[in-house]
């Protein structure tokens, strides 16, 4: 199969769909690869590693689309990406398509296959693919955070964990799936006092029982919300409803009920954000005051890390790419009830009910398009 691994060019997007490993095994398994001109150096992969690993390497940005089956990405495709989709291809990567009406329409409109990498499912319920860059995620949300937090970036200038004699910030987690865990994870190294609102009592005693009583478990409630925007320094939004738009869990009306220069670091922004008040912000311009709230709001916070973003999301996908590779994309689906439900868009069809929800669209059933 002919597999093109375009350049990202989302804003401060520096990640790459496959490193070099990637690419020899499926060269070794016969399939030929092609990856744009410096697609990888801002991972830290240059063109010669590419070309090690049995790599073609192609100049021209329209060849690359135009001659690719399979194209591999990171970021949801841009206007101009969307244009050079065709029928007949398969894309395959993050799409959070419940944000985005005018890409959903323009992968409707391409008549390609479309495969979100998020809505993958596993046997235990998670989410595979998602999990590596929430992991990520996390972890710079509380980095993001406290940088926030001081002066000179409109915070209230507290430090994380305090000084002795200075009580540490209060940091609110909402949401304790993987983002929530190790946003919690490196609030509780760092020495603040850290707080994870979830709905599920088996999630919130998985998480107390894993921190020995370190982390304050509280069942999330509108009581509970309201508590934690009195008393938090920062709280990280980590909630995640698989392929929806996430819910709104702070209002605007809420903010004024929270300390001036305080922060909300919303890690829920591709899928819309979880706070009224939010909205998509990018590495070049990362946060914006709202009634002297400081808000994160970054829609590709992985790729400010991308040399450890891109082996982690590699490490993660490429079994799917090898099985779309070898198989096409109607077996790998028919192989596997978890990778189907990767199928967002195909042939001008919404494949996913909650796609077709967030913007009123008729959803078909997955299964009668690998038929």
């Amino acid at each position: 199969m002919k597999i093109a691994v375009p350049k990202e060019i989302k804003n401060h997007e520096y990640r790459v769909a496959l490193t070099p490993t990637g690419v020899r095994e499926l060269v070794e398994c016969g399939h030929q690869v092609t990856v744009e001109a410096s697609a990888g150096e801002g991972s830290g992969f240059p063109d010669g590693d590419y070309q090690a690993a049995g790599a073609d390497i192609e100049q021209d940005i329209d060849t690359l689309w135009r001659s690719a089956e399979l194209i591999v990405k990171v970021k949801e495709p841009q206007p101009d990406e969307v244009a050079r989709l065709g029928e007949g291809q398969t894309l395959f990567t993050y799409l959070h398509l419940a944000a985005e009406e005018n890409l959903t329409r323009g992968l409707m409109e391409s008549g390609a296959t479309c495969i979100a990498y998020e809505t993958i499912t596993d046997r235990d319920g998670g989410l595979p693919l998602l999990a590596p860059m929430s992991r990520v995620a996390g972890r710079m949300a509380v980095q993001a955070g406290a940088h926030s937090l001081e002066k000179a970036q409109g915070g209230s200038g507290v430090l994380l964990p305090g000084v002795p004699g200075v009580a540490p910030a209060s940091v609110t987690v909402i949401g304790g799936g993987v983002v929530g865990e190790n946003a919690a994870r490196m609030a509780l190294g760092l020495g603040a006092e850290v707080s994870v609102l979830d709905k599920s009592l088996a999630r919130l005693e998985v998480l107390d029982h894993r921190y020995q009583g370190r982390l304050r478990t509280v069942y999330s409630t509108s009581d509970a919300l309201d508590e934690a925007i009195h008393r938090s320094d920062l709280i990280i939004g980590a909630v995640l409803v698989p392929g929806a738009a996430a819910p709104k869990l702070i209002t605007r009306g809420q903010l004024g009920e929270m300390r001036p220069g305080s922060v909300l670091v919303d890690v829920a922004i591709d899928q819309g954000g979880c706070f009224e008040t939010s909205k998509a912000t990018t590495h070049a311009e990362p946060t914006y005051v709202v009634d002297g709230i400081v808000h994160y709001c970054v829609a590709n916070m992985p790729g400010a890390v991308a040399r450890t973003s891109t082996q982690a999301l590699t490490n993660a996908t490429l079994p799917f790419v090898i099985a779309l590779a070898q198989k096409g994309w109607k077996q790998a689906l028919a192989d596997d009830p978890h990778f189907l439900a990767g199928l967002n868009v195909h042939a001008g069809k919404i494949a996913h009910p909650a796609v077709a929800e967030a913007f009123g669209l008729e959803n078909v059933d997955p299964r009668s398009e690998i038929e």
